[in-house]
């Protein structure tokens, strides 16, 4: 059982020197390189970086779905070190205390709306607290969708029935990958103020991988990374510095 730390101020997510290298020799490719980060719990930060800067790689490993090669990766108030636990025990943990939000939705064609919200308390044996899924169906706006398919919903209202599996276990941190890259502008603003309101009104922690500046500008801090390390943080970005910021790392990695 990990032990819980009272003293330090919450965070959500720790990464501690955190890097990620694959192949060996002279083919060997540093993705993360010495990363460290502390994500405080209830806030909203947004990653930035050109292609190939390792964003994906810092979702995967502060997920546990990768293992660094060194460094290690702390989840919530406690001392577990996700790089050193088994198997079965990341699966449980990411299956009870991460909430996860796909750009492809990634729902089950043949599930309704309520199934596929509460399918991570199935696969976990959990039973299904009647309460907490209407009031999590109400905060996403399906409340009148529950019983419809995939097919019967819009792009806006799949990717809300991801959001809300993802918040249907009240994880510790969702981690959203490129959550608006398949959706219209407008509809991509909506589902980044439901982000955004989540976090204001219910102190859920989210970390979003994206590429577009407008959706950075939602959140509380961006960390932009070259190279396989964070080179800037910044809180209160407008859209516009943040493209400026990008603009400038792009011409970096060219």
């Amino acid at each position: 059982m990990a032990r819980r730390k009272t003293a330090s101020p919450a965070m959500a997510v720790r990464l501690q020197s955190v890097t990620k290298s694959y192949g060996s020799g002279d083919g060997r490719v540093i993705a993360l390189d010495n990363v460290s980060l502390a994500v405080p719990a209830g806030t909203f930060t947004a990653v930035m970086g050109p292609s190939g800067s390792g964003k994906s790689t810092f979702l995967h490993c502060a997920a546990g779905l990768d293992r660094p090669t060194s460094g290690s990766v702390f989840l919530g108030d406690t001392d577990a070190d996700l790089a050193t636990m088994s198997e079965n025990r990341l699966t449980e943990l990411r299956r009870d205390r991460i909430g996860f939000v796909f750009q492809a939705f990634n729902l089950l064609d043949a599930l309704n709306v309520r199934q596929n919200v509460t399918l991570p308390l199935r696969l976990a044996g959990r039973r299904t607290d009647r309460a907490h899924l209407a009031d999590t169906l109400a905060r996403v706006g399906l409340t009148d969708r529950a019983r419809h398919l995939p097919s019967q919903l819009s792009g806006g209202q799949q990717q809300r029935v991801a959001i809300a599996r993802a918040l249907i276990t009240k994880p510790d941190v969702v981690l959203a990958d490129e959550p608006t890259g398949a959706l219209d502008t407008v509809t991509a603003r909506d589902i980044l103020g439901l982000l955004r309101h989540t976090v204001d009104t219910a102190g859920q922690t989210i970390v979003m991988v994206t590429h577009d500046p407008v959706a950075a500008s939602y959140a509380d801090a961006v960390l932009f990374l070259a190279d396989g390390r964070i080179v800037d943080t910044g809180a209160g970005y407008s859209a516009d510095q943040i493209a400026d910021r990008m603009t400038r790392l792009g011409a970096r990695a060219a």
